[in-house]
Order: C-alpha cells, then sequence, then structure tokens
C-alpha cells in the first residue's frame, strides 16, 4: 500500500453529523482500490486521532496501539456494511467489545441526555470513544444511515441522506455504476 496523508474521496457528499463524522472520517483512512493507506504508521495514527480530537499531541502511539486501531477500523466498516444489508461478524463486533472495554466507557450526562465518554487515557481511550459515538448514534437513530459501500473493493463509508435510506454505493455514477455493468455483462454471458 502506498502511504498518504489524506485520501481526498467524496468530498462532493456531505459527511455524517455531528460526532458520527469523527467515526466516519477514521475509517475511511484506507482505499483499498487504489492501494493507499493513511495509518502505515504510528505516527500518523496520533496526528489523526488529534486531528479529530480524540487524542492529546502528547500522548505515545505504539505499534500495538496501531494494529489494534487497524482492528477497530475495520471492525466499524463491517459494522456500517451491515447497515447495508451484510451480516456483522460476531469476531468484528468483539473487536469493538474489547475496545470499549479497554476505553472504560462511562456513561456521562449532558444536559437533556446522555453520552458514553473514554475514562482511559490514550489511544485506547480514543478507540473507545469511537465506539461510544457508534453507540449514541444507535441509540439516537442516525447509525443505520452510515453504510459502508457495496461494491466489494470500495466500502468506503458515506451518510445515507435519501429520503428512504436506500443508498447502496458510496457514488452511483461510479461504483453504483461499474456494479450495474459487472451485473448486466454476467447476465449476457450466461443468455
Amino acid at each position: 500500500m502506498q502511504t498518504v496523508d489524506e485520501i481526498p474521496y467524496l468530498t462532493e457528499r456531505e459527511p455524517a453529523p455531528g460526532r458520527l463524522a469523527l467515526v466516519q472520517r477514521f475509517v475511511n483512512t484506507v482505499d483499498y482500490e487504489h492501494g493507499r493507506e493513511v495509518l502505515s504508521e504510528p505516527a500518523r495514527l496520533r496526528r489523526l486521532l488529534v486531528e479529530l480530537g480524540l487524542l492529546t499531541p502528547v500522548a505515545v502511539v505504539s505499534e500495538a496501539d496501531l494494529g489494534h486501531a487497524l482492528a477497530v477500523r475495520e471492525a466499524l466498516r463491517a459494522l456500517a456494511l451491515a447497515n447495508n444489508g451484510a451480516v456483522a461478524d460476531r469476531e468484528q463486533l468483539e473487536v469493538l467489545e474489547r475496545a470499549a472495554a479497554g476505553g472504560r466507557l462511562v456513561v456521562l450526562f449532558d444536559g437533556s441526555r446522555a453520552v458514553l465518554a473514554p475514562a482511559a487515557p490514550g489511544v485506547r481511550g480514543a478507540l473507545a470513544d469511537l465506539v461510544g459515538i457508534v453507540y449514541t448514534a444507535m441509540a439516537d437513530g442516525t447509525w443505520p444511515r452510515l453504510k459502508a459501500c457495496k461494491r466489494d473493493v470500495c466500502r468506503w463509508l458515506f451518510y445515507d441522506r435519501s429520503r428512504n435510506r436506500s443508498a447502496r454505493w458510496c457514488q452511483m455514477a461510479v461504483c453504483g455504476n461499474r456494479t450495474k455493468t459487472r451485473a448486466y455483462r454476467t447476465r449476457l454471458r450466461s443468455s
């Protein structure tokens, strides 16, 4: 994979609302189709988590932290893919459960609502915060709209703003068109 500072993709689509955008930005740090990776080393993970406001700039980030973050990223992607019709893998859900437990999520009352926040410092706390954001989004109803693109080589996270929540691809003009064209050609060959 080629190391890049950012992946400028889907800039015309509005990001997820509120803190759910942090989850979207964290997961969209790899582009499998074009072989690009943002989180290739611990320093890059620290930079991203600081930019997202989840980590202090002086926090120490290890290779083990990077490995854990990559596992959490892919588990979040699998959970978002479940919002688009796939079945969530139990192993992926366990990764998220361990991340929440490792960050010692606690309930904080913020005015008229309760939010989950990490009690642990560092990367474990930052990753637990991301899991807490997902849990809060599930409770407030915004989570089902954060989906992973159904195109097998894409899997980019996007927020489905369609009225009937039926978007399947990050971009109909790219992933949707390629998927439908491939299906059409397959039907032509088999007839």
